[in-house]
């Protein structure tokens, strides 16, 4: 179900780096222990076929990742909002993270400094709904 001639252009993981790009900041649910938790993210890179989230390892968050990997990202964009459920695959690769530095060179510096590592991870089995208040816009697989 697509209402957007341009959205058949797109591959599905497509459209979801497009909406993230659009609502620039986006929301990244996990769980701790039983109780949800949610913080804004602003970084992703789609490359090769994978949409990447990267955080540091030193963070709660990414221990909540480690112990459940079933998450959830919510984005909004005008009278639209996104979900975009998962599991997270954790990937350890030197290349990608050059591709980071690149794009996000301040940040990396920081981590650089400060002898931190950013754990970078791609949603497994993923799903995506796209929503206006009221109605389902879009539903897909990812």
């Amino acid at each position: 179900m697509t209402n957007n001639k341009e959205d058949t252009t797109m591959t599905n993981i497509e459209k979801v780096n497009s909406f993230l790009d659009e609502a620039k900041t986006f929301y990244f649910l996990t769980i701790d222990g039983d109780k949800p938790k949610g913080r804004p993210f602003g970084f992703h890179m789609l490359d090769d076929g994978k949409l990447y989230f990267g955080c540091g390892t030193f963070k709660n968050v990414f221990s909540q990742l480690m112990k459940n990997p079933h998450v959830e990202v919510l984005a909004a964009r005008g009278n639209e909002f996104m979900r975009y459920d998962g599991t997270v695959k954790i990937v350890k690769d030197e290349a990608l993270l050059e591709k980071v530095r690149t794009a996000m060179p301040q940040i990396m510096s920081l981590y650089d400094k400060n002898g931190w590592e950013m754990g970078m991870f791609y949603l497994e089995n993923g799903h995506a709904e796209i929503r206006g208040m009221l109605d389902l816009k879009d539903e897909f697989d990812v």
